[in-house]
């Protein structure tokens, strides 16, 4: 099915540490694209970013938009003040956690809960197991909580009650009683949340998302307004973890689903890129300013997780895209141990103050000035936007090296070599630590930094292909238009397969999907663009961790579910038993409304015998893999033809990004203006 609405000109904006991105697709599919520095206010960076694209927010009829500012949030634990109300004797359930940890050193202490416990009140009440109310909610009780934190000025509350997902009354009597005597408060409860077992990560999610409620709520209203009084007249779309988009009004609800809203977007568009490329297995590689976010996709799809966290300890389980982030970026920061050891990262200089070679007050070695003093990156940066210095770069590194007994070049190419064994390791975590063979697959490299790094990683890896997409500084913002509005909707339904009653099975997901319906008919989707897809979640008895499988609707026998059940486990887990009883344990519906996607058409390919590159200018340049500087062509890629063959060592600049083609390797444009890299074996 495709979507009735038709495409005009389409805008998406992502939001990174460093660089605000735009990308507009015109109705004729010509691209345009820009970048600036991200603001303070991030919705500055937006309109600020649009502006230089020239085009006119009245002529755009759809926006869509990642952001980082529910993560930034987490992380820095920038958030209003929030309490819990929950079950008595469940105080400190969240707290207690699951006794893991990071790593194994035992002075490294998991960070504190985002509710300190003094704000972690309880009230009677108990809701069993099977849903039966054993203790009614006492009222008195929850009305002098709800006094208590009126007292202490609490500005977002999280309702979590055992058992709340199979029964919550309780918890939707206390949220009416919070209403009445805290109005305005933004009131989350477990039971909306996330109606699921596992009483730890349902409350930690309630909380996240009561946390991040009073900041994405007035964010996406100020965003929305803002855009309308530009010019704006359509929806604005939120891009979410799951991989699509929600409204404003849904990310005032559910403000935790957008805690990895930038970072999915990189994942979608690099699964895209691969497939659009021939690739089916790919690795994703997005490189920003301040960090480094690896996705893999095997066999056209990508991986997901219902249990992921910003910050270790604190799960969040919404539905999410796996992805796996480092502390390496452009803007990473170079630094000694107490061995006197190099390290590179996790701090970064971000966009204030920056590299050293920004001169705006930097004065800390990072990648960007390493890449400056080898000459992999010019003095100009995203178009003239940003002028680099390379005495101040010469000056940072001079840090680095004098204790090391290096010079500064010897220096600046062993910070990169640093940063490049940091970022390799990314990847094989995400592939080999889950079996999977890298050399099986296409790496995919993008971000403003990315295409600087990827075919040294690619070497290193033993990855035969690296493509670098045509617009790699703005491809983040590029996956957001390639998304549709995306609701993830559950409920437990723990029983054996065996005994399951299909009337009831095929009831509960009506109810759900008639839930899905709702959310997208308030975001004004169309009946003829709405669509869902129903799987069930199911396990070994026994067992803990479950695998969800496909179903269709109405379900009129679950034989073959159960035998679709046994090949999944088979092919994710290397056995199967058919003699094991399998248990049903979750119901879920994905319901999606469609938005346009546009078309794009690939170009003619011209005979690369025919054609010779003309270098805008020669230099330099020293590789972190030689002795010695080499004199190096620089080519503008907006010059190289669909079909050109071009034999490194060679860098091709662009406005987003600079790709570097070392000595032995080779760089071909195809027919949708990808780069492809191949080194020579």
């Amino acid at each position: 099915m495709t979507s009735t609405i038709e495409p005009g000109v389409r805008t998406a904006v992502d939001i990174g540490g460093t660089f605000t991105d735009v990308y507009v697709q015109q109705a004729d599919g010509t691209i345009i694209t820009a970048k600036y520095p991200t603001q303070a206010d991030p919705i500055d960076g937006v309109l600020k970013g649009m502006a230089l694209t020239g085009v006119e927010w009245k002529d755009v009829d759809l926006f869509s938009h990642g952001t980082t500012i529910a993560t930034n949030a987490l992380i820095t634990r920038n958030f209003p003040k929030v309490a819990m109300v929950t079950t008595e004797g469940f105080r400190d359930v969240i707290e207690i956690r699951r006794g893991d940890r990071e790593d194994w050193d035992p002075y490294n202490e998991v960070a504190a809960p985002f509710v300190p416990r003094r704000h972690r009140l309880t009230v009677s009440e108990r809701v069993g197991y099977d849903g039966e109310v054993l203790t009614a909610l006492d009222e008195d009780g929850a009305r002098e909580v709800a006094r208590v934190l009126r007292r202490r000025g609490v500005e977002t509350v999280a309702v979590c009650f055992v058992n709340a997902y199979t029964n919550p009354v309780n918890e939707e009597r206390m949220a009416e009683i919070l209403a009445e005597e805290l109005p305005g408060v933004p009131v989350c409860t477990s039971s909306d949340v996330l109606p699921e077992i596992f009483e730890y990560e349902r409350f930690n999610t309630t909380v996240a998302n009561a946390a991040l409620v009073p900041i994405i709520g007035p964010y996406a209203k100020t965003l929305e307004s803002r855009l309308t009084d530009a010019g704006y007249d359509n929806d604005v779309l939120l891009l979410h973890s799951g991989g699509g988009v929600m409204t404003p009004k849904m990310a005032e609800t559910y403000g935790a689903r957008l805690a990895a809203s930038g970072i999915a977007a990189g994942a979608i568009a690099s699964r895209h890129i691969g497939r659009k490329c021939g690739f089916e297995n790919s690795i994703g590689f997005d490189m920003g300013g301040t960090s480094t976010d690896v996705s893999l996709t095997e066999n056209g799809v990508l991986g997901t997780t219902d249990t992921w966290s910003v910050q270790f300890g604190f799960p969040i389980c919404f539905p999410s895209i796996e992805v796996l982030t480092i502390g390496a970026g452009g803007g990473s920061i170079a630094w000694l141990d107490d061995a006197k050891s190099l390290r590179s990262g996790p701090q970064s200089a971000g966009s204030t103050p920056g590299p050293a070679c920004y001169g705006d007050g930097g004065e800390l070695a990072t990648n960007t000035d390493a890449n400056l003093v080898l000459g992999t990156v010019g003095v100009s940066l995203a178009g003239g936007v940003k002028q680099l210095d390379v005495e101040k770069a010469r000056e940072a590194i001079s840090g680095i090296a004098e204790p090391l007994g290096l010079g500064i070049e010897e220096a600046a190419q062993s910070i990169i070599k640093v940063a490049n064994a940091n970022m390799a390791d990314a990847i094989r975590l995400i592939s080999v630590r889950k079996g999977h063979d890298p050399r099986d697959f296409a790496l995919v490299g993008f971000g403003g930094a990315g295409p600087l790094h990827v075919a040294y990683l690619a070497k290193d890896l033993g990855i035969p292909t690296v493509i670098v997409p045509p617009h790699p500084g703005v491809t983040s913002a590029t996956g957001c238009l390639l998304v549709d509005i995306q609701h993830d909707l559950t409920k437990m339904y723990l029983t054996n397969a065996e005994d399951a009653d299909l009337d009831e099975l095929n009831t509960s997901f009506a109810e759900l999907a008639a839930e899905g319906r709702d959310r997208l008919t308030a975001e004004h989707v169309e009946d003829d663009d709405m669509v869902f897809q129903y799987s069930i979640d199911m396990r070994y008895q026994g067992q803990w961790r479950s695998i969800s499988v496909d179903v269709g609707v109405p379900i009129t026998s679950l034989d073959e579910v159960i035998d679709k059940f046994h090949e999944t486990h088979l092919k994710e887990h290397n056995f199967s038993n058919r003699d094991t009883g399998v248990e049903i344990y979750r119901l879920q519906v994905k319901a999606i409304g469609l938005t346009a996607h546009a078309d794009e058409q690939p170009a003619e390919l011209i005979d690369p015998s025919t054609f010779t590159p003309t270098a805008v200018e020669v230099r330099q340049v020293l590789f972190p893999d030689e002795t010695a500087r080499v004199e190096t062509p620089i080519y503008n890629r907006t010059d190289l033809p669909a079909g050109a063959v071009i034999d490194g060592p060679c860098i091709i600049d662009q406005l987003d990004t600079t790709t570097v083609v070392p000595p032995q390797t080779t760089a071909r444009v195809d027919e949708w203006d990808h780069l492809i890299l191949t080194t020579a074996p």
